[in-house]
């Protein structure tokens, strides 16, 4: 297996575990307060993150790389869980799943923004028209209109995308697992603070529900998931491994029937099929690759 592929195999399985994401928090925010939940998962991670980071003897950071851990944090650690949590208390996981969709166009754009790499036209192509897939499925479902949660979904993407493209980077410089430890590390007492404020009387006796939730997207969501994924960026390319973010939807809607009991009807699966077919074309299409300098 050549690097490329096993950077889309390692950004696959990140996929898959970030797919349980919706699902589990529409479970969570049954329970915990939006901002309390994406405080307190992210500090609850933050401290997995320091006994990795000491095991592993982790060299500090450097002032140079400070900016772009920074920028990494914005995205993955505050704006995307806070304004998802926000979404996932009066959406449907299935439905915003599928508005995610637009994640790997604007994680292709943020790389070639920030860096230099230069996909083909072909490769704009295919990226373009997965997203009009499932931004179009999502109009289906929604009989034609956005809503306002989906409205910020869609901001958080492009939060997201940005931190996506500077940890893949970062990344190839420094072993991913490393990239997402400081990440958390270094916004630990900012989340540590707000967990403490957020915090209500009632979360000291949680279900066992909610709290397998709230383990979950703090251990695998928030931590592991960044293992393979910033791990397979490194490996194949932000531009080339943000495509599997395209099956990501469908993976959302597979973990919704499972998880919530929501149907998975047959434009699930014809939407699942067409996606599918744009990921295994945009794969083929050339990618320039870049030198990592990152420009933040």
């Amino acid at each position: 297996m050549n690097t490329e592929n096993k950077g889309m195999l390692l950004g696959f399985v990140g996929i898959f575990i970030f797919s349980l994401t919706l699902p589990i928090t529409k479970i969570a925010v049954q329970t915990f307060d939006p901002y309390f939940l994406a405080y307190a998962r992210a500090a609850f991670a933050g401290i997995l993150a320091i006994g990795f980071l000491v095991t592993q003897k982790a060299s500090l950071p450097t002032l140079k790389e400070l900016p772009k851990y920074a920028w990494i944090a914005l995205g993955t650690v505050y704006v995307f869980p806070i304004l998802i949590n926000v979404a996932m208390t009066d959406s449907l996981s299935s439905h915003s799943g599928v508005i995610l969709g637009i994640m790997p166009l604007a994680t292709a754009s943020a790389g070639v923004f920030l860096y230099r790499d230069r996909p083909s036209w072909g490769f704009w192509a295919t990226a373009v028209l997965g997203c009009f897939l499932v931004v179009l499925y999502g109009l289906l479902e929604g009989e034609g209109s956005l809503s306002y949660m989906d409205y910020l979904l869609m901001m958080a993407c492009l939060f997201l995308a940005v931190s996506y493209a500077v940890g893949g980077e970062l990344s190839k410089l420094i072993d991913a697992k490393i990239v997402i430890s400081w990440t958390l590390v270094l916004s630990l007492p900012i989340n540590l603070i707000g967990s403490y404020f957020s915090f209500k009387g009632a979360y000291f006796s949680p279900s066992a529900e909610a709290l397998i939730s709230f383990l979950y997207l703090s251990m695998f969501s928030m931590f592991i998931g960044f293992f393979f994924w910033y791990g397979g960026l490194a490996l194949g390319g932000v531009a080339r491994v943000s495509q599997v973010q395209l099956l990501q939807p469908f993976c959302t809607l597979v973990a919704s029937a499972f998880f919530l009991g929501e149907i998975i009807t047959p434009r699930n699966i014809l939407f699942a099929s067409l996606v599918l077919a744009t990921v295994m074309l945009g794969k083929r299409m050339l990618i320039k690759k870049a030198k990592p300098e990152i420009r933040v």
